[in-house]
């Protein structure tokens, strides 16, 4: 009997009406020592099991870069001199993150479901325990944003996704030059009165390559070696400057 009820109740669940089918313009971006940031176009399309709902659809994309633990501090005048004061440790805020909405993100995406997926910037990071090393730790994230949006390693990017008939969607994502290497992580969200209906996850590998890889490479197995083929570049780089000096002046 219990065994033909949940039978019963499994079939009464509606199908899952949408879900997104995923494009990359490119799921892989190489780091060279020439490289000046990258734009990634990010698409897709609704897949539905039945007719289009009433309700208009909204769509929130984000791409967040590897996440580490960040210090920030705070500085005040004192007798003249700038001063830390304060220093707050964040757990952990993404390198990268990036933000793309169909419309205002307050409107497509309800303040219950942001805390629940972690969407806006402020949520992204996280600082479980700062509040014992500050009253205001609020400020200090605050800061961050600010600091890390100059750079446009934060973006927050309303009404910049596209979509066409409530079925394709598309946006473009501007990669900075000072990439962190790792996965970045993009997440799409179906949304409607603010409520995730569906969601889809993958990733953009993000490394160097070549003269830029061989070289990271070096400082981190070999330091020695590193330290002792830095210094050597710097000598030539002076003597050849000198010996061009010397050149000049007799000429």
């Amino acid at each position: 009997m219990l065994r033909l009820a949940l039978l019963l109740w499994l079939a009464a669940l509606p199908l899952r009406a949408e879900e997104v089918v995923l494009g990359l313009s490119q799921d892989r971006v190489a780091i060279t020592a020439t490289f000046e940031g990258s734009d990634i176009l990010i698409f897709g399309a609704v897949k539905r099991e039945a007719p289009i709902p009433d309700i208009p659809l909204d769509v929130v994309i984000t791409v967040a870069g590897p996440s580490l633990p960040v210090s920030v501090r705070r500085k005040e005048r004192v007798l003249g001199i700038w001063v830390n004061t304060d220093t707050v440790a964040l757990e952990s805020a993404p390198t990268f993150y990036a933000v793309a909405t169909s419309g205002p993100l307050d409107q497509v995406l309800s303040n219950t479901e942001d805390l629940r997926h972690r969407v806006s910037i402020p949520r992204a990071i996280r600082s479980v325990g700062a509040a014992s090393m500050a009253e205001d730790v609020e400020s200090f994230t605050d800061a961050l944003i600010r600091i890390r949006e100059r750079t446009n390693a934060y973006q927050l990017l309303e009404n910049s996704v596209a979509l066409d008939e409530q079925t394709l969607f598309r946006t473009a994502i501007s990669l900075p030059a000072n990439l962190t290497e790792g996965a970045y992580q993009t997440r799409i969200f179906l949304t409607r009165e603010g409520r995730v209906v569906a969601q889809l996850k993958t990733v953009i590998d993000v490394h160097k390559v070549g003269l830029e890889r061989w070289l990271y490479a070096l400082s981190r197995q070999q330091p020695l070696l590193y330290g002792l083929m830095s210094i050597a570049i710097a000598i030539a780089a002076g003597w050849g400057a000198s010996a061009a000096f010397q050149v000049l002046r007799r000429g």
